[in-house]
Order: structure tokens, then C-alpha cells, then sequence
């Protein structure tokens, strides 16, 4: 078994097939298949299931992949250690990323990182929920993962660091139902009034949940998992949004008024990692945005 086998190994399984692996790898698909067929006598055990073009893995190849991720990036992090002796001039960070927290803080973050290290690579991953982010940290698709829960979200085998906390916000278009020299708006005078907001795994639809058990007659009339569509359709006068203060200054900037919300709700934003030693530019980037 080698570090090349087990690279072909994950990206089948990341690309769902032999075929777009190879095309990825820009190896010819025989000889992608034959490093798996000699992986697979090495382990003693199928690792796909090949149907047709498409590979599905096994229970053994369920099992092998999250270690052999692991042993990909600890490769990673060794090579990128030893270049680092020499300055950290160059280099290639992970982060997955929820929707809103790309907007704010992760454009913070990255330009107070870039103004240190211009060399460095920052990858940004999508994720739609938080689970989904710590999934793809803990699988080791991601070094570094940007999260918004609540309070009491649960990361089994990650560490996490908290940045920030971000109120939420009503936003409404620029011919909203409130005077715009208003700060608050209670919850209770949401009654009536139609929402556009996001597919339930997450805490901005938590809240929207949350005041509509509270006996707020709030109607939901658009659910996307696009969030970067909310706010276009707000303005449009679809409804209104319950999003994160990260996207105040946006949408004051675009036309619509922004209330605090009354009484208060909050998203706790934390970077996550594996307790894995990271790589030289993922530690950079961390100590960057704690150093806040």
C-alpha cells in the first residue's frame, strides 16, 4: 500500500467513478484500475462494488476511507511542515464554509490573513449545514471548517474555537412595514407578515421555527437552500428574512432596512479542526482569526 494507491483510492470515491477519477488525476483509466485491483490484494478485500461506470464502496471501503484521508493530509501536513522552515510563502488551506458565514466573517478573515500571507491558497468548500461541515473536517475533505450553531451543537472528535457571536436580524425591503429609524422589532409584530428563509438542519430556519411555535402567524412562502437568493428577494418584496448581523452592512448597502430582533436570538460561530496536528498555513489561518 502506498500514498499513491490511496489516492486514487479517495478520489473515486470523491468523484463517484473510475472514469471522472482518472480524468481528475489525468491518469489513463487501465492503469487507475489496476493501482485499485493492487490495492484491494493488498488489504485481502473488494473495496468497490463496480456498477457499470459507476463504484460504490463496499463495507470494507466504508471503513478504509476516513484513515486513508487522514493519511493523505498527515502527508500533506509533512511536506508543507518541512517547506515551511523556509517561509511560509506558498501553501494551500481548507476551509468548509455554511452560507452565511462566508459573507461575514470569513471575508474578514481572509483579508487579514492575506495581508501576512499573499502566497497562500485559501480554498473555500461549501456546506449547507453545520453537521455537513463537521463531516467534511472529520472525513478530512476539509483541514478547517467555519460554523454558525446554537449553543449546544455537539462536534464528537473536533475541536472547536469560538470566533464570534452574531445576533439576528429581520430584514425587510427598502418599503418594509416599519419606519426605518427603528432599532427592534418584536417578535410578535412579525404576525402577518410573509417570510422567505432556508430548508429546516439549520439555525436561521431554527428561528423562524421557533417564533411560529411562539404563536406568531409568520407564513413561510419561500424556502431555498440559496441563501444567496434571500436577499434579492427581499428587496424584490417576496417577504421578509430572519438572517445573521453578518448580513446587515450587505443589505443596508443594497436598499433594505435591518431591525434588531426582540427578544434577542444568536449564533455562536466557531472555526473546527481535527485534534491532528494541522498544516503550517491551516495553523496560520487559525491563529489569524483568533488573534481578533
Amino acid at each position: 500500500m502506498d500514498a499513491r494507491q490511496l489516492e486514487y483510492f479517495v478520489t473515486i470515491v470523491d468523484e463517484g467513478g473510475f472514469h471522472r477519477a482518472a480524468e481528475r488525476l489525468h491518469v489513463a483509466q487501465p492503469s487507475l484500475s489496476q493501482a485499485v485491483r493492487t490495492l484491494e490484494r493488498d488489504v485481502g478485500v473488494a473495496l468497490f462494488h463496480r456498477l457499470g461506470r459507476r463504484a460504490v464502496l463496499t463495507e470494507a471501503g466504508r471503513a478504509m476511507l476516513e484513515p486513508a484521508r487522514q493519511v493523505l493530509r498527515d502527508l500533506d501536513t509533512t511536506r508543507a511542515t518541512v517547506e515551511s522552515v523556509k517561509g511560509l510563502h506558498t501553501g494551500r488551506v481548507q476551509v468548509a464554509v455554511l452560507p452565511s458565514q462566508s459573507v461575514e466573517p470569513l471575508t474578514a478573515m481572509i483579508g487579514r490573513f492575506h495581508e501576512v500571507n499573499p502566497g497562500v491558497l485559501v480554498a473555500v468548500q461549501p456546506a449547507f449545514t453545520a453537521p455537513e461541515a463537521a463531516d467534511m473536517v472529520r472525513g478530512g475533505r476539509s483541514e478547517l471548517g467555519l460554523i454558525g450553531a446554537a449553543e449546544d451543537f455537539a462536534l464528537p472528535g473536533l475541536r472547536a474555537h469560538l470566533v464570534e457571536r452574531q445576533r439576528f436580524v429581520v430584514v425587510t425591503g427598502p418599503d418594509g412595514p416599519w419606519e426605518p429609524a427603528r432599532a427592534t422589532v418584536g417578535r410578535a409584530e412579525l404576525a402577518g407578515q410573509r417570510v422567505i428563509t432556508s430548508p429546516q438542519g439549520n439555525r436561521m430556519r431554527h428561528v423562524v421555527d421557533e417564533i411560529i411555535a411562539q404563536g406568531v402567524d409568520l407564513r413561510i412562502v419561500v424556502e431555498t437552500a440559496h441563501r444567496e437568493a434571500i436577499l434579492p428577494l427581499v428587496l424584490r418584496g417576496a417577504g421578509l428574512a430572519v438572517l445573521t448581523e453578518g448580513w446587515a452592512e450587505f443589505a443596508r448597502g443594497s436598499g433594505a432596512r435591518v431591525f434588531d430582533l426582540d427578544p434577542a436570538a444568536e449564533l455562536r460561530i466557531s472555526l473546527i479542526h481535527r485534534p491532528a496536528p494541522l498544516s503550517p498555513a491551516a495553523q496560520r489561518f487559525l491563529d489569524s482569526a483568533l488573534r481578533r
